[in-house]
């Protein structure tokens, strides 16, 4: 094993400016930790890029090494659950933002962070979900878990062409629901429906100022991915007895609603968190990811690039121009 190795390093300036380069590290800089993993692949996700900015709601102390998933083999392990080799996945918990990320070959972690890539994934495959395959598959999982079936009617989608959208469009379809997608690009409609939207709506649907406490009952269930007017509205609009999953707040953190869809027609709001997932439900997530939820042409809509090259993507992602997966092959 090289003890040196190459890693997108965030520094910030005298000027409280971030800059972004690749830089050569050695082992011993790496946190304390139970498993060393030499990572083949990560990806890129919207944590990353506000890290890469000094957003200190994401990452604290810089200097800092992004990067909130990682794929790779095992290079020492303390752990008897893990033997030099093994192909592992670590997403979620505190990987890349206070803690040395993805974006460097090398990293070392808790053991309690680490899931064995289950049989049906490769590695490339596990990055190409990342954070948000799993978190829209957690989100799917929550619906189904509430008793949202097929036949009960439409599932909204919001922010349908970013990663989790398009992931959880993909899932439900695979599993016989009727999706909608709701996305602000007119132009990715061919892409949202061929990858298993039923129709595409535009995002103004979906912002209506109305001051009514409930809407027309549209949806049997839904998964937001952005927060704000949005999620207020596809609540008001939820049928009875319906499910709203919230996993994002791109649009806005606040949540302007009355109790009356909780009351009125016992709609429920599930929250959705991917970082402190328990590891039993993380391991079934993952197996229904390969296996049974798998999407078919998975690489589809992705992206391929090195680490050299992630600068641009985040610009691109930070300038609301990225859509579909960017996944980074760390030995490119």
């Amino acid at each position: 094993m090289n003890n040196k190795f190459k890693a997108m390093l965030i520094t910030e300036t005298a000027e409280k400016k971030y800059e972004r380069n690749i830089v050569d590290k050695e082992i011993k800089d790496l946190p304390e930790g139970d498993i060393l993993i030499n990572v083949k692949y990560s990806s890129l996700n919207y944590k990353d890029a506000l890290s890469s900015i000094g957003n200190k709601g994401v990452t604290r102390n810089y200097p800092h090494t992004p990067g909130i998933d990682a794929a790779g083999l095992v290079v020492e392990s303390s752990s008897d659950k893990f033997q030099a080799g093994d192909k592992v996945i670590v997403t979620g918990y505190d990987l890349g933002m206070n803690t040395w990320g993805g974006y460097g070959e090398y990293i070392r972690v808790p053991k309690g962070w680490v899931v064995k890539l289950p049989e049906g994934l490769t590695l490339k495959e596990s990055m190409i979900y990342g954070t948000a395959g799993f978190t829209a598959a957690l989100s799917v999982y929550r619906l189904i878990n509430a008793g949202v079936k097929p036949e009960d009617g439409e599932i909204l989608v919001t922010g349908a062409t970013g990663g989790v959208g398009s992931t959880a469009i993909s899932i439900l379809n695979k599993l016989n629901y009727d999706v909608i997608a709701a996305s602000g690009k007119a132009s990715k409609k061919d892409m949202l429906v061929k990858i298993g939207a039923k129709d595409v709506i535009g995002r103004s649907e979906l912002e209506n100022s109305s001051n009514r406490a409930l809407l027309k009952g549209s949806w049997a269930g839904v998964i937001d991915t952005v927060g704000g007017d949005i999620l207020s509205n596809a609540i008001k609009s939820t049928k009875y007895g319906g499910s709203v999953t919230c996993c994002g707040n791109v649009s806005s953190g606040d949540l302007d609603t009355s109790i009356y869809p909780f009351i009125l027609r016992g709609v429920s709001l599930l929250g959705v968190d991917s970082v402190q997932t328990d590891m039993e439900t993380r391991i079934q997530i993952w197996n229904h990811l390969a296996s049974d939820w798998k999407i078919d042409n998975l690489d589809e809509n992705v992206e391929e690039v090195s680490l050299e090259e992630v600068s641009e993507k985040i610009d691109q992602m930070l300038e609301g121009k990225h859509s579909g997966r960017t996944i980074i092959n760390i030995e490119k």
